[in-house]
């Protein structure tokens, strides 16, 4: 019997590739597996849609349908064309679904149609859309300042758009910066034109004629716009498992072998939850493909979970900014800390020691000892001595640290 993969994603397409003739992928997206992360570099026109996509699994076979139910007794997936696939293995990798915020006047009675001029920012035909409606001087709002937030602001900045992005919380990406680098990714934004409101909650939307003409923040302003993007993070996608009655909690629950609360099903990437943890980044759902296939063909050793190291380009005329974050940017009271900025070049460069270990760092603007770093915080070992916040950490944050 054949491993049935659920999802043509990263993950279940790096799952498909590295099983083969063995795997039967089943997705209902009409494009071929594409690269999720570089949806903003095709909006930015920067690259062609058909530049992003995966490497084929050509063994696999690829069924392009709908799963809509899983009949665990009998071992099938039940699809919306009324075709059944029997499975020995079954793998969820349905990913994630884009969070829809509950803002006033955005639904009508059906609570999954976005009105005209909405777009959420998570899939290939979201992209096209947009991209289709986004010409020179066109006004466009993003809700949501984190990674999607800024990646869509500026991919749209670059279209020629008129960009306002909301933020809610106190700065950009606040979830993997800190202070001084988001405010470097904000100095950024704005040389692009993008206009950046934080702490600033969108109170609902005003609709006319189908379609959202303007967003109403909740201090009374109003802002006029063609577009809107919800970029306002992401959801496990676990409906297939809740309605299986798997053990589902944030994510599809899995133990170090990625099996779910069914022996004969596994689940990897967004969708997953492993740990407590639903990762919902691209590191980390390779990582568990490439885990799962090693166990699925013979392999043994177990997962045990993701460091994860967020790194972004955003381009620019006049050069790129370019940034990475990992673990705790933020010090707790007792650690040291090593700090580098230049601010005629709009560098910076900063880590987290707590003990004996590097917890956390961040760089913009100069990534050249990020490998050194990373591999420091991942390894999770004991530095010397006298790398506390001494000369030798220093020496990992400047060029001649070993990159």
């Amino acid at each position: 019997m054949p491993t049935v993969i659920i999802g043509t994603g990263l993950a279940g397409t790096r799952l498909a590739q590295r099983l083969g003739e063995h795997a039967v992928l089943v997705g209902e997206e009409p494009h071929a597996p594409y690269n999720r992360v570089l949806l903003a570099e095709v909006l930015a026109g920067t690259y062609a849609p058909d530049v992003i996509a995966l490497p084929g699994a050509p063994a696999a076979r690829r069924l392009r349908t709908r799963a809509v139910r899983i009949d665990r007794q009998r071992r099938v997936v039940q699809c919306d064309d009324g075709s059944e696939v029997a499975y020995g293995t079954l793998v969820l990798a349905t990913g994630s679904n884009p969070v829809l915020p509950p803002l006033r006047g955005l639904f009508g009675a059906d609570a999954t149609v976005l009105p005209g001029g909405v777009h959420a920012f998570r899939t290939m035909d979201d992209c096209l859309a947009l991209s289709a409606a986004v010409t020179e001087g066109t006004r466009a709002v993003v809700i949501g300042g984190g990674l999607l937030g800024v990646s869509a602001a500026r991919a749209l900045a670059r279209r020629g758009a008129q960009v306002v992005l909301t933020q809610q919380a106190e700065r950009l990406m606040e979830r993997q910066l800190d202070p001084r680098s988001s405010a470097l990714v904000l100095r950024h934004l704005t040389g692009l034109g993008v206009e950046v409101h934080t702490e600033c909650r969108v109170r609902g939307v005003g609709v006319e004629d189908g379609r959202v003409r303007r967003v109403e923040l909740h201090d009374g302003f109003v802002l006029d716009t063609d577009v809107t993007v919800l970029a306002c993070g992401v959801r496990p996608r676990t409906g297939l498992a809740r309605a299986a009655g798997l053990d589902v909690r944030r994510g599809v629950v899995v133990d170090d072998a990625l099996c779910t609360s069914d022996p004969h099903i596994r689940a990897v990437g967004d969708c997953a939850e492993h740990a407590g943890t639903v990762y919902g980044l691209a590191t980390p759902a390779l990582e568990q493909a490439d885990a799962l296939a090693a166990r699925l063909t013979g392999g043994a050793a177990p997962y045990t979970g993701t460091r994860t190291l967020t790194r972004l380009t955003l381009p620019h005329e006049a050069g790129p900014l370019d940034l990475a974050a990992f673990g705790e940017t933020d010090p707790l009271p007792g650690d040291d800390v090593v700090q580098l900025t230049d601010a005629t070049r709009g560098t910076y460069r900063k880590v987290v020691v707590r003990g004996d270990r590097l917890v956390g760092g961040v760089l913009v603007g100069e990534l050249a000892s990020v490998g050194a770093l990373a591999h420091a915080w991942e390894s999770d070992e004991s530095l010397p001595a006298d790398d506390a916040v001494g000369a030798p950490l220093l020496h990992l944050l400047t060029h001649d640290g070993g990159l």
